[in-house]
């Protein structure tokens, strides 16, 4: 049944259930809001002694210049712990931030419905588990929805406001609206496995685990080609490292088994060793990398200074690596164009930006040897750095590149010749996924890059990053890695295959 929309303002009280990390930054969000918030916890004495805890983090910020006292007296004057569920009686909006449990939480929210006006709106925090499942068992399912909030939930942005099957769309909408004055960028998604982030962000982990499991190149060169090249905040194994190896594996389990076991989301057996190893990250002081008082610091084997080259053949356009030709320009080489599918000649080498394949296959496909091939970067008049892959790991050939490379002001390192090498692998993989989750009518194409943008630090949305490359390319991509492989985990999404030959948007 159809409900109005309800009108949210200050003077409405916000409860939060769960006094944890989660739950205390959700209540200094919302009493930063101008909201009385109400706090419970099961435990006794956790919801007080949370809130002392939060009073010392205020403390510090306002030594530190961030707010001043009279902000910190006005977030903490706001926020009352109350030590029964009936204290939240009076509460227009509960938001639910405890164990994930799917019957402790039906239960509880039961119970509130109970306590409750008939009017308050309902959400949980859960990241994983289903909307729809767990308002199945409450009077009113058209009043429930899922909140979700990324940690820590007083700074990052992003809130995933979640429907389940039977969330009226004016709650969902009216609490979209709240997040948004309450500082945030909120984005609608429907209750499917992973939500937005969850789902879509699976190919960064999972891509980096199988290029680790294959020696594609170290750890550490790995992530400061993802940083460098990619334009990422972090590496996918610093930030598996930051998560914590356990939560990470475990959300990838539940995508995996919610999909009926899609390979797309297959997790890593090289991660669940390491979880089985206590080897969680930062928590645990060791991942993949270790955390000690003095943090160890990663040499990279960045290419010894090679001979710049003679000569410099462009054979038609470098699509996104376009801006290399201004770089050889302004750093004097001789260089001359000529026709051609987009690759370099350089003193008798070939260059070419990754498309999915190795440099081996693609050498003995186009008949061009030696063959080099360039990862994707961002920005190639930025980046500092370039990754490049050869036959057989040639090193005349890789001589030859490398001196390119440096004389435009690049670090090189050399990585194994994989399908698709290591930032357009998992670029073209990013925005297949982000092209299923639109399919299936997850969320739209704008709140999808936000999300990612906002919930990851990713530099691009991956739809947008996705019209960027042009969408051919990112198919033709996924498609030699998928004939590479022969493994269904690297199918192209029927959407994105659609849109590229009509030449349309993803955004569209």
């Amino acid at each position: 049944m159809a409900i109005e929309l309800p009108r949210f303002n200050t003077r409405d009280i916000v409860g939060v259930i769960g006094a944890g990390t989660m739950g205390m930054g959700i209540a200094e969000v919302a009493a930063g809001a101008g909201h009385h918030v109400r706090v419970f916890d099961v435990a006794e004495g956790a919801a007080l002694h949370a809130l002392d805890e939060m009073a010392e983090r205020l403390d510090s910020r306002v030594k530190r210049g961030r707010i001043t006292s009279e902000r910190r007296d006005e977030i903490l004057g706001r926020i009352q712990v109350v030590h029964r569920l009936v204290g939240l009686a009076k509460c227009r909006l509960v938001l639910e931030a405890v164990i994930e449990d799917l019957e402790i939480k039906q239960n509880l929210f039961k119970s509130l419905e109970q306590i409750c006006s008939q009017s308050t709106i309902i959400g949980t925090n859960t990241s994983s588990l289903s909307i729809t499942e767990i308002g199945a068992e409450l009077k009113y399912p058209e009043r429930f929805l899922g909140v979700h909030f990324f940690n820590p939930a007083s700074v990052m942005p992003l809130v995933e406001v979640i429907t389940g099957m039977n969330t009226a769309p004016a709650v969902a909408a009216a609490v979209h609206g709240l997040m948004s004055t309450w500082g945030k960028s909120p984005v609608f998604a429907k209750s499917l496995p992973g939500f937005i982030v969850n789902r879509v962000a699976r190919p960064y982990y999972a891509e980096a685990l199988t290029l680790l499991q294959e020696g594609a190149a170290s750890v550490s060169t790995m992530d400061a080609i993802f940083r460098d090249c990619g334009g990422f905040r972090m590496g996918p194994f610093e930030l598996m490292d930051l998560i914590g190896m356990d939560v990470n594996f475990s959300v990838t389990q539940s995508v995996f088994e919610s999909y009926y076991g899609d390979p797309r989301y297959r997790p890593s057996v090289l991660q669940e060793e390491m979880v089985r190893g206590g080897r969680l990250g930062r928590k645990s002081g060791e991942g993949f990398y270790r955390y000690t008082p003095e943090p160890e610091v990663a040499k990279l084997p960045d290419m010894r200074p090679c001979k710049a080259p003679s000569s410099v053949r462009v054979f038609g356009d470098l699509g996104p690596a376009a801006a290399l030709v201004e770089l050889v320009v302004e750093a004097g080489l001789d260089v001359s164009h000529s026709e051609g599918d987009g690759y370099l000649l350089v003193d008798g080498v070939y260059l070419a930006l990754s498309d999915g394949r190795s440099a081996v296959t693609r050498a003995v496909d186009e008949g061009r040897s030696p063959m080099v091939l360039f990862d994707l970067a961002l920005d190639y008049r930025k980046t500092p750095r370039i990754a490049l892959a050869a036959t057989n790991g040639d090193k005349h050939s890789l001589n030859v590149a490398a001196g390119f490379f440096q004389s435009l002001g690049k670090a090189v390192n050399v990585v194994l010749d994989v399908p698709g090498m290591l930032v357009m692998r998992s670029v073209c993989l990013l925005v297949n996924e982000a092209a299923s989750a639109i399919a299936h009518q997850v969320c739209s194409a704008g709140d999808l890059d936000i999300a990612m943008k906002q919930g990851v630090n990713y530099p691009l949305g991956p739809v947008e990053w996705g019209e960027s490359l042009d969408l051919h390319r990112v198919v033709t991509a996924v498609t030699n890695m998928h004939e590479a492989y022969g493994d269904d985990r690297y199918r192209v999404t029927p959407l994105l295959a659609r849109r590229a030959l009509a030449h349309r948007k993803l955004s569209d």
